[in-house]
């Protein structure tokens, strides 16, 4: 066996990371990635105890949460939602992913297939996408009519506001990928075949349409970026600082009994988690 490579007795004696850092250096072999991932998992990990904490606070106090997860296609949504709920007690957590509306659901009121997912007292709902599909892949992809774009742009407003002031607590996000990181996880997976099932004919319109999305992207949060609803943009090109970024937001709006003892820090970094009108430049 060639000295650079760990034997299993090194194996079986190494009980932490610091020793597996220093066996690693002591062969010089590259170890970076490898102290970034243990890094990354152990923030992680410090950041989810965190959840659990907020999460038994929100069913004592009976809050309403619905925590939105917006973006163009490859940019993390269901990556970020995985790690939110992965420790969450399910009783008090829902993951909502609507698919297309059916035909009794195109005749009802836009809103109305979304109220019925909304939160109930206690539980915090996570959304893959939700209303703001009307705003963005609907017109881009000629999924509505003109007319029903521009009055779910007059409505949402309103209708977030009616939410906010009966006391459900809304926190939306869109993640931020630029073009060349998204075509990149396209060709991931097309290549992966776990993953191959998540490209689908509209991801591939994603960077055909690209400048199309950007137009509407912006129309959006022009009109429904608001004091009591505001968007905020994350850089996702790197998956695990976007994932730990948002945790750390979602965690800094609440007050939470248990809050001051975390092993890390709450507070975002504000060059990655950013109010929409603090992000003139975005990457996508």
């Amino acid at each position: 066996m060639k000295n650079d490579q760990l034997s299993f007795q090194e194996l079986e004696e190494i009980s932490n990371k610091e020793q597996l850092l220093q066996i690693l250096k002591d062969k010089k072999t590259p170890y970076q990635k490898i102290e970034a991932t243990l890094d990354y998992e152990k923030e992680l990990r410090d950041l989810q105890i965190e959840l659990v904490k907020l999460q038994r606070w929100i069913a004592q106090e009976n809050k309403r949460v619905a925590v939105i997860f917006e973006g163009r296609d490859a940019a993390g949504k269901g990556g970020n939602i995985r790690r939110f709920m992965e420790h969450l007690n399910p009783r008090t957590t829902r993951l909502v992913a609507l698919n297309k509306p059916t035909n009794v659901e195109k005749g009802q009121w836009y809103f109305q297939r979304y109220i019925r997912e909304l939160p109930n007292p206690g539980e915090i709902v996570f959304f893959d996408r939700s209303w703001y599909n009307r705003a963005v892949v609907e017109p881009v992809m000629g999924f509505c009519e003109e007319s029903q774009y521009k009055d779910f742009l007059v409505q949402v407003p309103e209708f977030e506001h009616m939410l906010y002031e009966d006391g459900l607590i809304i926190i939306k996000f869109w993640l931020s990928i630029s073009k060349d990181e998204q075509l990149r996880r396209f060709e991931a997976r097309q290549q992966t075949p776990l993953k191959r099932w998540k490209f689908s004919p509209v991801d591939q319109k994603g960077q055909e349409l690209w400048d199309s999305y950007t137009y509407y992207k912006e129309e959006m949060f022009s009109k429904t970026h608001t004091t009591y609803s505001p968007w905020m943009i994350v850089k996702t090109n790197n998956k695990k600082v976007a994932r730990l970024e948002c945790i750390r937001h979602v965690l800094s709006q609440f007050d939470y009994e248990g809050k001051k003892s975390a092993a890390t820090t709450l507070l975002p970094d504000p060059n990655i988690v950013m109010r929409y009108f603090r992000s003139a430049h975005q990457i996508d």
